[in-house]
């Protein structure tokens, strides 16, 4: 169904029509729930704290021995974030917790190539972000200490990494 097709439906429904398949739509599928209790609820404090847990300990486990170091799941936390429309600041701020749970993780443990180049497109999604908010400013400090700690750690990549940090560094002049 098109957008225009859905908008002469919606406009054709009388309101208690509208509002039953509004709750239909709430109980049915567990994506318009999130969306409809963080519209109304936002509590994007602890959400951007339950999210940085979960990153955690994806690389530095509490209940099981062995980190799983997954990308994935950041990516997955901060997609839905977006989709939420959270604060453009907050999930900057966990963008770059990311790259540093990461880099703490890398310091103690060996990680193998697909870590690098994953973390080469976390390193650019941040700034993309970052740019696309106009926060350049408010987080080049935490960026550099990501960038120093790739140097520092001979991390693969470094002409990448480099070439994302000087954009930064472009954009804003």
């Amino acid at each position: 169904m098109s957008k225009s097709a859905l908008k002469k439906y919606v406009s054709g429904l009388k309101k208690r029509e509208l509002e039953l398949q509004i709750l239909d739509l709430y109980e049915r599928f567990p994506q318009v729930k999130v969306f409809y209790d963080f519209a109304f609820n936002p509590k994007e404090d602890k959400l951007i704290g339950d999210a940085k847990a979960r990153i955690s300990n994806e690389y530095f486990p509490r209940k099981r021995k062995r980190p799983r170091a997954r990308r994935s799941v950041a990516q997955k936390l901060i997609r839905k974030f977006v989709t939420l429309g959270m604060d453009p600041y907050l999930l900057a701020d966990l963008m770059l917790y990311n790259l540093e749970t990461a880099q703490r993780f890398s310091a103690v443990r060996k990680v193998n190539e697909a870590f690098y180049k994953s973390m080469l497109r976390s390193y650019s999604e941040a700034a993309n972000h970052l740019v696309l908010h106009s926060l350049e400013g408010e987080f080049r400090e935490r960026m550099e200490h990501i960038y120093g700690q790739i140097r520092e750690q001979e991390w693969d990549f470094a002409e990448e990494f480099d070439r994302i940090r000087s954009t930064l560094t472009l954009t804003e002049l």
